[in-house]
């Protein structure tokens, strides 16, 4: 088969995946999309409860919006917040239905490993002109795909990281599996009976830890016999709170407010500074223990720590990833948490984001690697770069043009100044009015907790298929 012929294989139908397959189809290429749950936007349904704090417009792509507008679909009021179920049910399975992208998505199929037609990873000659291999497993079945190029968008979401701090499971935490959930649970609707009126502990301090903490906060209302400990490994949440009313996503801003309020009013004990060493049994609940002490014990844990890119797949493909953020080299100092913390990424495309192994892509969640902070619209311009450079047409895939909105808050743990990690030429600006909305009500002590969702406006970081989410 002519390998101008070949499809190129999208992996993970979540927004960013579906989004590049509609790039594909408007270029006049072949995609081919594979899923491994049974519909498309499977991870996002997993945390469908939780509100995005992002608006629709800044979650539904272009592109992909002029498709289904072709067909008749009338997008959602462009200031309104959707929950990750509402995303997929008015955005993502519309789209997946569209007779142009339907017959090119292949479901309950899990990706396996992706090579290189003939050549292993030590073989270089030729090696550039082979085509793809991509195994992949469904009903138990095995098959072998062949793709001219692979766009890996299968996000983060199955790959939390552990509680224990030195990045692998901490002794106890694989025993004790069963009092941990790994991720926001559903703790106002399908969840409501594991943590009401018990002893929960959180742990994390990204927006998913937010969001967490807010439902438990609203459970504790009704369940008065709920406690919440919140545990972090930082010295100091001041920053951690994000940029309040200066944040141009208003919803994220009331986020971290209405967290801080909690733990000012003493209805969430914060625990700084804590990295947990073991978890140990005692008696039917758990006890953590840290560097020098210990807290609990706890009937349940909830562990917002994060996710990481699954590598394992691409194993035998020459990658260029950076050792300790695990995104492609060239895009970790923009997103490196350890030194960029802005929120705010500078606009990249194919040529951030290209490997040694021409034609594979990594985008959405899983291009971050390690590193929390992700918005869809990133992963959208990120696919749409790419695929005019699977094309050939590398002035376009240059042609970078994203808008982010502002966080307002911009800092590092290193105390570098502001203009040291976010300083040059950035295109993210944000049209309409900054802040889009009245904050006034997340700063008043009585709306500190509702039991109402709406009410609780529970963002989480988009995690893609992702987002991802929770990202």
């Amino acid at each position: 088969m002519e390998r101008s012929t070949l499809p190129v294989v999208v992996i993970g139908a979540g927004p960013v995946g579906l989004a590049a397959a509609a790039h594909l189809v408007v270029a006049g290429e072949r995609p081919l999309v594979v899923e491994a749950g049974a519909t498309v936007g499977a991870n996002i349904r997993s945390w469908g409860h939780v509100q995005l704090f992002s608006p629709w417009q800044y979650n539904v792509d272009k592109v992909a919006a002029s498709l289904l507008e072709v067909n008749g679909w009338r997008a959602p009021a462009p200031g309104a917040f959707p929950t990750g179920a509402e995303l997929v049910e008015r955005y993502l399975e519309p789209l997946a239905a569209l007779p142009q992208l339907a017959s090119h998505i292949r479901l309950n199929t899990r990706v396996l490993t992706v090579t290189r037609q003939g050549f292993d990873k030590m073989k270089t000659t030729g090696r550039e002109d082979a085509p793809f291999l991509i195994s992949v497993e469904t009903a138990g079945e095995e098959d072998v795909l062949i793709a001219k190029a692979v766009i890996d968008a299968s996000g983060t979401y199955g790959s939390p990281n552990p509680i224990g701090a030195n990045g692998v499971l901490a002794p106890g935490e694989r025993a004790l599996a069963q009092h941990i959930f790994y991720g926001i649970p559903d703790a106002l609707g399908r969840d409501r009976q594991r943590y009401a009126g018990r002893s929960v502990l959180v742990v994390g301090s990204g927006h998913s830890a937010f969001n967490a903490v807010l439902e438990l906060a609203a459970l504790a209302t009704e369940a008065a016999a709920t406690k919440i400990t919140w545990a972090v490994r930082r010295a100091d949440m001041q920053h951690a709170y994000g940029g309040g009313v200066n944040d141009l996503l208003a919803a994220r801003g009331a986020l971290g407010m209405r967290v801080r309020q909690l733990v000012e009013a003493g209805i969430v004990r914060l625990v700084t500074s804590f990295r947990a060493q073991r978890l140990v049994a005692q008696a039917a609940q758990v006890l953590v223990v840290g560097e020098r002490d210990a807290i609990g014990p706890f009937d349940e844990i909830i562990a917002t720590t994060g996710f990481r890119p699954d590598l394992s797949l691409l194993a035998e493909l020459r990658l260029d990833l950076d050792p300790g953020v695990e995104s492609p080299r060239a895009l970790a100092p923009l997103i490196d948490p350890n030194f960029h913390s802005c929120g705010t990424v500078r606009p990249h495309g194919a040529e951030k984001l290209k490997h040694p192994d021409a034609n594979f892509y990594i985008v959405g969640m899983k291009s971050y690697g390690r590193a929390p902070t992700f918005l869809m619209l990133t992963g959208y311009e990120q696919v749409r770069s790419v695929v005019a450079a699977i094309r050939g047409d590398w002035a376009a895939a240059r042609h970078v043009q994203l808008e982010l909105p502002e966080t307002g808050v911009c800092f590092t743990d290193f105390n570098v100044a502001a203009s040291a990690c976010c300083s040059g030429p950035v295109s993210t600006t944000v049209s309409g009015p900054a802040g889009c909305g009245d904050t006034t009500s997340a700063c008043d002590p009585a709306s500190r907790v509702s039991t109402s969702r709406k009410g609780l406006e529970l963002p989480v970081l988009q995690v893609d298929s992702g987002t991802s989410c929770c990202r």
